[in-house]
């Protein structure tokens, strides 16, 4: 690999950017897209089927070789680390942070309430000990990122899902009942958030598995947001 890409790739890593590595095997001429931005196309000279395989392997997060009549191209995908951030340090989220790292997910905890968001009850995960919307703001969530709201305090949750309504997360999802659910849209919608907006919400949480322990529970929602992102993307 060329010096210069491999420094340009280190930039992209350390600002969390995807981008995708082409690499013609031709000719070894090597290409940086970036996937939010389009800038690859404009630096690189792209075609717009390069750019579309390049977005392609990012989606799928899995390296492709196209080979035809006028090119043999590997194409390269590196994506920022799979985050989640769950708002409400309660017991489900024990269990599903869990879960969620073993499917390579980086879980940051977010609550305000020091004796809930401890070290002790979340040993590996990041913690964040401030109010969810000022939180949520400073990690800029992106399309690799699950927002999940388990408090079930409007206070905690509702500002936390007015920021990730306006960002690019694949999943969001809040704990509640239908009537809960119900009251937490029309707040929305109060706030000036259309139906499409709503309908992001995952709500009441969780695949429909009869799930009713804290565990039971985090095993529907990590379902749901597996199912988001590998049928989503």
């Amino acid at each position: 690999m060329y010096s210069d890409t491999l420094r340009e790739l280190n930039t992209a890593c350390r600002q969390h950017q995807p981008v995708a590595l082409l690499i013609d095997l031709q000719s070894g001429q090597q290409s940086v897209y970036y996937s939010d931005t389009g800038t690859g196309q404009d630096r690189q000279g792209l075609s717009e089927a390069h750019k579309q395989w390049a977005e392609q392997a990012l989606r799928q997060d899995r390296s492709r070789l196209i080979e035809n009549t006028n090119e043999s191209l590997f194409i390269k995908p590196i994506n920022p680390p799979l985050r989640m951030f769950i708002i409400g340090a309660v017991h489900i989220a024990q269990a599903l942070a869990t879960m969620a790292r073993q499917c390579q997910y980086h879980v940051t905890i977010i609550d305000p309430r020091q004796s809930f968001a401890s070290e002790q009850r979340f040993p590996q995960s990041s913690i964040v000990r401030t109010w969810p919307d000022t939180a949520l703001q400073a990690l800029l969530p992106d399309r690799r990122t699950a927002i999940i709201t388990l408090s079930h305090d409007p206070k905690l949750d509702d500002p936390a899902l007015e920021i990730a309504l306006r960002s690019k997360a694949f999943y969001i999802g809040s704990l509640g009942s239908r009537r809960t659910h119900a009251a937490r849209i029309q707040r929305l919608a109060g706030k000036g958030f259309n139906e499409q907006q709503q309908a992001r919400i995952q709500g009441p949480i969780g695949l429909d598995i009869g799930a009713q322990s804290p565990a039971e529970i985090a095993i529907a929602i990590m379902a749901e947001v597996t199912q988001a992102y590998r049928k989503g993307n």
